[in-house]
């Protein structure tokens, strides 16, 4: 685990505004910094970036965060990997966060992961060069419709029919290092070989651009007809996505992403012009796969087969997609002709045709319904009652307070039960406290003083240390964030950022309000805006509100009982004159 005092000097160190302008251009605006979202589609520049601040936020889409979200929602890289990339180039060291920097093999070499990435990239130029010289494996790609420019852009290659042709690349071919990447089988009598043969090459790249593998597809009818590299430091199947980084910015632009279960559908889809598509890699859909994809856009389309294997692989991705939902995200099926995979759909049909089956995808919900339902009997109880335990365990795996309430509503309708008695059944309390990030606000009106209080706390965090704050006595989502923020901020070893606070709260009940504030930070206060006058103000209001509090509540007990000495003495107290 990263210390979170790290990651509090990093982004102190850290300036955003370099950090956004490496992937988005900006335009200077005021004191900040603006340009069309990256996460959405607009003509009119609503993403700002403060330098003040250090923060980004999205005026259309409600995007928000700091510079470590921004790689891991543009980029797509984890917390982690985002950390590194940020603390590399402000020349920090992370600590406890390179556990694989540096790996053993069975024999005790030690080898580094800059190296085996590095092998991997040659071995990558090396298969492009073979294909250049293999006219069957030209012949075999032109045969499925794929031009040099497609092949160039996936780095497509081709492993020679030699059972160590690698010899020609790498001087040494008994390294440890080409073991670790992958690339060489050492046989039980102790001899070494290519992993890959005869075979057109698929490389695998990570978020960042690093070859961490291949796939290879067989020429003729060998088995296995795709072959994939083995987990190794750099690749583990359920997390990484061919042709993600390909995709990156078709998906940004058509704001969804089609995932499609082979290498030549993706190659296939691009060749056509459908430009936002991703596999996974020989394995079921994940739900490391689900986060990566929400990362990017806010609409993910799973595309299979329509057979029994298509639907079974579909079924599989929704399992593993309910405890990743969000409410503000979108999940559908696509299901093609049981005799087409996407490769075969759109070279028989064009983009045209695919395109049309994309805008009949299947909701998430209708899909799971739907499957659900398949085989039960609901004109008996025994059927209903089924159905109601089937869904139970998937229910309960969402967290999504929205789309859960839905779903539930539409099961008790299913089951002939009101929704109160299959929550009951489900575990779930009735009138469960719906997190404020999904409460829609009431009509625009003057902001309490918690959430005035709030504002200059996130504005100038140092402000918390005031010791004339007190928790704000209002039954709101920003009275509760109140004590928490300050909280927050009083326990951190060092000062807090803007930027290490919004930090702190991402994915807290707290985040999205948080958000809001950011953006009316941007929008109400200019860059003269004296911020520790407003909080005086502030504290001076919370004061004046507790007294009116007060004395509301001694003229109520004169009405109903009358004054003692005491309560007389607090009155006069409370109206007298400041001083």
């Amino acid at each position: 685990m990263i210390p979170p005092e790290f990651i509090q000097s990093l982004l102190a160190r850290v300036d955003i505004v370099d950090v956004v302008e490496r992937h988005v251009p900006l335009k200077r605006s005021g004191s900040n910094f603006a340009a069309c979202c990256p996460f959405h589609n607009e003509k009119t520049p609503s993403f700002t970036v403060s330098a003040t601040k250090q923060f980004y936020h999205c005026f259309g889409c409600g995007a928000h965060g700091t510079a470590i979200s921004f790689l891991m929602e543009y980029a797509g890289l984890s917390f982690v990997e985002a950390v590194n990339d940020l603390a590399g180039q402000m020349g920090m060291t992370v600590p406890e966060s390179q556990p694989r920097a540096r790996v053993q093999d069975t024999s005790g070499n030690v080898v580094s992961v800059e190296a085996i990435h590095q092998t991997l990239r040659t071995a990558m130029n090396y298969f492009r060069g073979q294909l250049k010289l293999s006219e069957k494996a030209i012949a075999y790609l032109k045969q499925r419709g794929v031009s040099g420019e497609v092949a160039a852009k996936f780095g497509l290659g081709y492993a020679p029919d030699g059972w160590q042709s690698l010899t020609g690349e790498f001087s040494d071919y008994q390294s440890a290092v080409l073991m670790q990447a992958g690339l060489v089988i050492d046989s039980p009598e102790g001899r070494r070989y290519d992993r890959f043969r005869d075979r057109v090459m698929f490389p695998i790249l990570d978020p960042k651009g690093n070859v961490i593998g291949f796939g290879g597809r067989v020429l003729g009818e060998g088995e296995p007809k795709y072959l994939n590299s083995p987990e190794t430091p750099v690749f583990e199947k359920g997390r990484e996505l061919y042709g993600l980084v390909q995709a990156r910015r078709a998906i940004r632009e058509k704001s969804s992403v089609i995932v499609v279960e082979g290498y030549m559908d993706v190659v296939a889809l691009a060749q056509h012009g459908v430009e936002n598509a991703v596999a996974t890699l020989g394995t079921a859909t994940t739900d490391i796969h689900v986060q990566k994809l929400l990362r990017q856009t806010d609409h993910i389309i799973f595309s299979f087969d329509g057979d029994r294997a298509g639907r079974a692989a579909a079924w599989r991705a929704l399992e593993n997609s309910l405890p990743e939902l969000l409410d503000k995200k979108q999940i559908s099926f696509l299901f093609l002709p049981s005799e087409h995979d996407p490769d075969s759909f759109i070279r028989e049909f064009g983009r045209t045709g695919f395109e049309e089956k994309v805008r009949d995808a299947v909701p998430l919900s209708e899909f799971f319904l739907r499957e659900l339902k398949a085989g039960v009997n609901l004109h008996s109880q025994e059927g209903r009652a089924q159905l109601s335990q089937n869904a139970k365990p998937l229910v309960q795996k969402i967290k999504a307070p929205v789309f859960s309430l839905q779903i539930r509503k539409r099961l008790a309708e299913e089951v002939g039960l009101t929704q109160a008695e299959l929550d009951r059944e489900y575990g779930l309390r009735p009138g469960m406290r719906v997190p404020s990030r999904v409460l829609a606000r009431p009509a625009r009106r003057a902001p309490s003083l918690a959430r005035r209080l709030l504002k200059c706390i996130v504005a100038q965090p140092s402000l918390a240390l005031d010791p004339g704050i007190s928790s704000p006595d209002e039954p709101t989502a920003e009275g509760d964030a109140v004590p928490e923020v300050v909280g927050f901020i009083r326990s951190a070893p060092a000062a807090v950022s803007t930027g290490a606070l919004l930090h702190g709260f991402t994915g807290s009940l707290h985040e999205a309000l948080l958000g809001e504030i950011q953006g009316e930070m941007l929008t109400e206060w200019g860059d003269d805006f004296d911020i520790e006058a407003e909080f005086r103000k502030v504290l001076a209001d919370m004061v004046d509100r507790e007294r009116d509090r007060k004395i509301d509540a001694l003229l109520k007990k004169s009405e109903r009982e009358g004054w003692d000495e005491q309560d007389k003495e607090l009155y006069r107290q409370l109206i007298a004159p400041k001083a």
